[in-house]
């Protein structure tokens, strides 16, 4: 018991923050106030967006930010990590909210946290790391396309369809508009977006989300325009409350919250590996990432929070404003909690029409152009698996859509590896048997042939093995030289061993040579190889192979004429 006790302390410290971690925000402390107070203006009105966007409302993206934001900059894998609401997890809400309300997805998020929890102990974060680029450039265009299309009914002026179809909705509120135009919406959202992507374009550096947002409603509020607003917001966070747990409705939400966890463990890990590239020196631990990120969502819900993410825009604001440690993301937190509890009632006054640009915005900049135009002159693959990844994200659930890249990509690699295994007849060369005359050559290479495997000998490639070696005939001996063989599985071990008994069965000697070190097990297990070996079959070198050929068939009198 002292040892499973030990183990498990051993686990829990390793994905608690070192102390070299926490120190260092004590090191530039005015660098990471203003990174964090940068990153605050721009995670300001995401938050209320996405809050908005999902159906659980502002205040719930509000309290993601605060809460999820403090405890992931605390407990997290990445220094430079910023955690908050996100448009993937938004689009992953969406149909939650429909089936079950809002206390069903604030339960999903306390099952998300506690898988995500069990992800980082049990070291899950080194495999869920490694994800095909082309999956994660489809992935992004789809989500952006997600976003951008969730905002067309508040960009329109028009209530949205009821459903969690983005296109469907997109499409419904477009004849709404023309039906009914509502132009004062729709001018204040195109001018809020274009204020964000001229001015990203201009000044990339500053971040003019929130003084467009703050320009639209104070126009708004001057001028009386008909525009929906956010509403009330509570004066501070709520009270924390385990009220909303349903332990009836907890089998149903079972799958929700593990698509919502693995959404939130795949989108954290993509933006604490996208900060360890910008930055010189500095890496992320996936474990603790998903156990910071668990502990967030898990506790994010008692305060009517929805789950939340690493997120990589904001991530990328803070790494650009010269963040240095967590005391930035901290930072962004407390000072977004500040306005929760000081100015509420400003911020009620938001006109929806105004969160829309900016989601419309954020939904264009997210796509990166030039790597989405490097994926499609990369390879045909990686076309493909970008393509198939973005649009079932935009019509599928986006977890399915990862994994459904995954396994095409997975495929796509295996067909391209298939390709790379050959099996290539090759003659008798004359060094072999140096003291041959010519004549004695040619009589030998009449009855041995050798064939060279060379790459990935596995279920995908083997059974065109069996066909090519199906079809030597009118030889007495075929020597098999493996010594390039990279690879070899189960199935590649039975496909040659159904190859051997086929040829052996037509009355042709099968010698094997050169079987590199490691890969004789599965050949082994399965018995390929026993009955090869038992008979001084199984040679180390192609030259040794070959003479214990010569020699069977000159004492079986196949050739009667060569000397010893």
């Amino acid at each position: 018991m002292t040892g499973a006790l030990a183990l498990a302390w051993g686990r829990l410290r390793a994905v608690l923050p070192e102390r070299e971690s926490l120190a260092a925000m004590c090191r530039r402390p005015r660098q990471d106030l203003l990174a964090g107070l940068t990153v605050a203006v721009v995670a300001l009105p995401l938050a209320l967006g996405f809050g908005v966007s999902s159906g659980l409302g502002a205040a719930s993206g509000l309290a993601t930010a605060v809460v999820a934001g403090a405890l992931a900059a605390l407990l997290g894998g990445s220094d430079l990590q910023v955690t908050g609401t996100s448009g993937a997890m938004t689009v992953m809400l969406m149909p939650i909210v429909d089936a079950h309300g809002p206390t069903g997805v604030l339960t999903v998020g306390v099952l998300a946290g506690l898988l995500l929890v069990a992800l980082g102990l049990t070291g899950a974060g080194r495999y869920m790391a490694v994800v095909p680029a082309p999956v994660v450039a489809g992935f992004t265009v789809g989500i952006a396309c997600v976003i951008g299309l969730q905002q067309v009914p508040q960009a329109l002026g028009v209530p949205p369809e009821n459903s969690h179809k983005v296109m469907i909705v997109a499409w419904h509120a477009v004849l709404d508009f023309l039906a009914h135009p509502h132009w004062w919406a729709t001018s204040v959202a195109v001018a809020v977006a274009a204020v964000v992507l001229v001015a990203a374009r201009v000044r990339p550096s500053l971040p003019f989300a929130l003084p467009a947002v703050a320009i639209a409603t104070v126009a708004a509020e001057v001028a009386e325009l008909p525009l929906a607003r956010i509403g009330d917001l509570p004066a501070g966070l709520p009270a924390p409350s385990l009220g909303f747990l349903d332990p009836g409705a907890l089998p149903s939400l079972i799958a929700p919250a593990v698509a919502v966890a693995a959404l939130a463990a795949l989108e954290s890990l993509l933006s604490a590996k996208a900060a360890d590239g910008m930055t010189a020196g500095c890496r992320h631990d996936p474990d603790r990432e998903l156990f910071g990120q668990g502990v967030a969502n898990l506790v994010t819900p008692l305060f009517g929070g929805m789950p939340g993410t690493g997120a990589i825009v904001r991530t990328a604001v803070n790494v650009r404003s010269g963040a240095q440690s967590r005391l930035a993301a901290l930072a962004h937190a407390g000072i977004l909690a500040a306005i929760v509890y000081s100015a509420a009632g400003l911020v009620s006054r938001i006109p929806l029409a105004a969160l829309a640009g900016v989601l419309l915005a954020t939904s264009v900049r997210m796509i990166d152009t030039d790597a989405v135009k490097a994926m499609f002159r990369s390879t045909r693959a990686d076309a493909v698996v970008l393509v198939l990844t973005a649009v079932a994200t935009l019509t599928l659930n986006t977890v399915v859509a990862v994994i459904l890249g995954l396994v095409v990509a997975g495929a796509l690699a295996l067909r391209a590896l298939a390709r790379n295994a050959r099996l290539d007849a090759e003659p008798l060369r004359h060094d072999l048997q140096p003291h041959h005359t010519e004549d004695e050559h040619a009589l030998l290479a009449e009855h041995i042939v050798t064939y060279r495997l060379a790459g990935p000998l596995f279920f995908a490639a083997a059974h065109r093995f069996l066909m090519e070696l199906s079809e030597v005939t009118d030889v007495s001996v075929v020597v098999l030289r493996m010594s390039r063989v990279t690879t070899i599985d189960a199935s590649g071990a039975l496909v040659l061993g159904d190859a051997i008994e086929q040829l052996e069965g037509r009355g042709i000697l099968v010698y094997v040579s050169g079987i590199p070190d490691g890969h004789h097990q599965p050949l082994e297990a399965l018995g390929v190889l026993a009955r090869l070996d038992e008979a001084g079959q199984v040679f180390a070198t192609t030259d040794e192979a070959i003479a214990a050929a010569r020699d069977r068939l000159h004492h079986t009198g196949v050739l009667p004429h060569l000397a010893g």
